[in-house]
């Protein structure tokens, strides 16, 4: 049995001797004074020993561990909506974030000299009514595409500022062509709306061919393109191109699209299960639920998922994994680009059934501040576009009560701001919590250990 104490073998040799090949190992400046002891020692003691070298202090070496998740920046943490992981924080970060966002909108409109309680029950009042209950469903819905169009490149830390510009091109060509050809239902609706993913999704491509081979921003790119697709369509909305004049109005619009190639009203369905509207629902609302069921379980669910938050994440882990960033980073542009692409479709199918000057725009900045508010999860964009909904379809009450409409878009930046700070505040709280919990187990480790080896001897 051999014991702590046991000699060494004579036998084996204990100092080197010249003929003795040294180790193939590089020194280090931390053993550069080890060997210079070492030759100190063997000069005045005659033996060539060569001490081992110190055990690292524990107590050192336990702040380098670095436990719970990898520390990820707090921009991309935003962007890719990471929050905490806790039930109970999840639960309660946004309901705290939410009454800080309410009172301090009381407070601004206490400021601007309106009662804050009155305002608030007249935009309660005003926005649970029927009609009013239509028009915050149709303009979630038109919010919700936006969001989650934007939120595919937040995944992977992609910020496509190109997406009202991406919308509209795709809207008003999709409009051009639907006017232009006439088909039977649905091939006028399938038509329609596969355009306008085709011009969305290429449009996007051209921000994201510039990333990869030029090094271009995206944001910057997607900003100019925003300016060239206005310019675009301002030359091709024209009645010598492809628009014509309305009559009686100094207006210009595609050519209508014919009902056959028109979405219908939800409405019937609605009644079916006991709803009653007065005002027709979008009848495309089902397809933005749909593109939301489809975004989260490719994210969550897929190889292809995985890819787009590794490669967010650290493009050099992605390379090394065998996935290319690069061909990751086009491919959720052009994503992203064909979602945009849809935004504008429910209500030129369901309403307006042309592209015209009034078409509406701004969309896609929209969306910025709904997927930030939802952090990148469909449920949550789906109630932040409604939150927005609900704020713009009331903002015209205010005047009623003395109260400028404009106060709508600082109470918007008030809750978009005050959740996200609040959900990054509590993300670096439960993961400061969860360093310490792992660092306690390991000093608890560590000690255990030394009790160990204390028995032993």
């Amino acid at each position: 049995m051999t014991g702590p104490t046991e000699s060494p073998d004579p036998d084996e040799p204990t100092t080197p001797t010249p003929d003795t090949p040294k180790p193939d190992t590089k020194p280090t400046a931390a053993s550069k004074p080890t060997e210079q002891d070492s030759e100190s020692g063997a000069a005045g003691t005659g033996r060539g020993e060569v001490p081992r070298p110190a055990e690292p202090d524990p107590s050192e070496s336990e702040p380098v561990v670095k436990a719970g998740p990898e520390p990820v920046p707090s921009w991309k943490a935003i962007l890719r909506g990471l929050g905490p992981t806790g039930l109970g924080l999840k639960i309660g970060a946004p309901i705290l974030a939410l009454l800080i966002s309410l009172g301090i909108t009381m407070i601004l409109l206490r400021l601007t000299g309106a009662d804050p309680v009155s305002a608030v029950q007249s935009m309660v009042d005003y926005g649970t009514q029927q009609h009013s209950i239509v028009d915050i469903i149709n303009r979630a819905t038109r919010y919700y595409l936006s969001a989650v169009a934007v939120a595919i490149g937040f995944r992977m830390a992609l910020l496509n500022i190109g997406v009202d510009g991406q919308y509209r091109l795709a809207a008003f060509l999709a409009a051009a062509l639907g006017g232009a050809i006439s088909l039977p239902a649905p091939f006028g609706q399938i038509l329609v709306i596969v355009a306008a993913v085709l011009v969305g999704g290429l449009w996007a491509a051209i921000a994201g061919v510039l990333k990869v081979t030029r090094g271009v921003s995206e944001v910057l790119s997607t900003i100019m393109l925003n300016a060239i697709a206005t310019g675009v369509i301002a030359y091709l909305l024209n009645d010598k191109r492809l628009a014509e004049p309305r009559p009686n109005s100094n207006d210009v619009a595609t050519a209508t699209i014919p009902h056959s190639g028109r979405v219908g009203p939800l409405n019937g369905f609605l009644s079916a299960i006991g709803i009653d509207l007065p005002g027709a629902v979008y009848g495309l609302l089902p397809l933005a639920i749909v593109v939301g069921i489809v975004f989260w379980v490719v994210i969550n669910y897929t190889r292809f998922g995985f890819d787009l938050k590794i490669s967010g994440l650290s493009p050099s882990a992605a390379q090394a994994s065998g996935v290319s960033a690069k061909r990751m980073i086009v491919i959720t542009m052009v994503a992203s680009g064909a979602v945009a692409g849809l935004i504008g479709i429910p209500g030129l199918l369901g309403e307006s059934y042309d592209y015209s000057l009034n078409f509406p725009a701004g969309l896609g900045f929209t969306g910025i501040t709904v997927a930030l508010l939802g952090r990148n999860h469909p449920a949550g964009i789906a109630l932040a576009s409604l939150l927005f909904a609900f704020l713009d379809q009331t903002s015209d009450i205010l005047q009623e009560v003395e109260v400028p409409k404009e106060i709508v878009g600082v109470m918007q930046g008030v809750v978009v701001l005050t959740v996200v700070i609040v959900y990054e505040l509590v993300r670096r709280w439960e993961i400061r919590l969860q360093q310490r919990s792992v660092a306690a187990e390991l000093a608890t480790g560590h000690d255990l250990a030394r009790e160990a080896a204390g028995s032993t001897s």
